[in-house]
């Protein structure tokens, strides 16, 4: 597969970007959970570049290997915490809105919202959805992966 273009290179979008993620980073969530989150939705959406980037940013955060090969499989393992599952939960019920998915049900946000205020969970929901914007941004421009931001 070829990368049909570099992709939209404008410092207006660019200084937006910053901005959510300044947003994001300032909702008092764990750094970990956010980056769970946004490795979640790129793998739901097979966003190579995002999987990619996710897993180097999660290193750097001081993430590990066996937690990271199982962010895949984490309702089977033993690897992650109530919060974490909660959080992961959403992510994939907020990705997973095409044909008539149930989206995110109220018992998926009462559980998150067990564990997080209403400051993280607009944090964690900001960070989902910037998630899906920039994996359908790299599905359309056919992204490669092995480039991190």
């Amino acid at each position: 597969m070829e990368a049909r273009t570099q992709g939209p290179v404008s410092p207006d979008l660019m200084t937006a970007i910053q901005h959510l993620n300044k947003a994001i980073h300032a909702g008092g969530v764990d750094p970990l959970v956010l980056e769970l989150v946004h490795l979640r939705a790129s793998q739901i959406n097979g966003c190579s570049p995002c999987v990619y980037a996710g897993v180097a940013s999660a290193k750097k955060h001081g993430e590990t290997e066996e937690r990271l090969h199982n962010v895949v499989t984490w309702r089977e393992t033993p690897f992650f915490t109530e919060q974490e599952r909660a959080a992961l939960a959403l992510a994939e019920a907020a990705t997973r809105i095409q044909d008539s998915a149930p989206g995110v049900t109220d018992e998926i946000w009462e559980a998150a919202a067990a564990h997080f205020d209403e400051k993280q969970l607009s944090a964690i929901v900001l960070n989902i959805a910037l998630a899906n914007f920039f994996n359908r941004i790299n599905r359309t421009y056919r992204t490669q992966a092995g480039k991190t931001w």
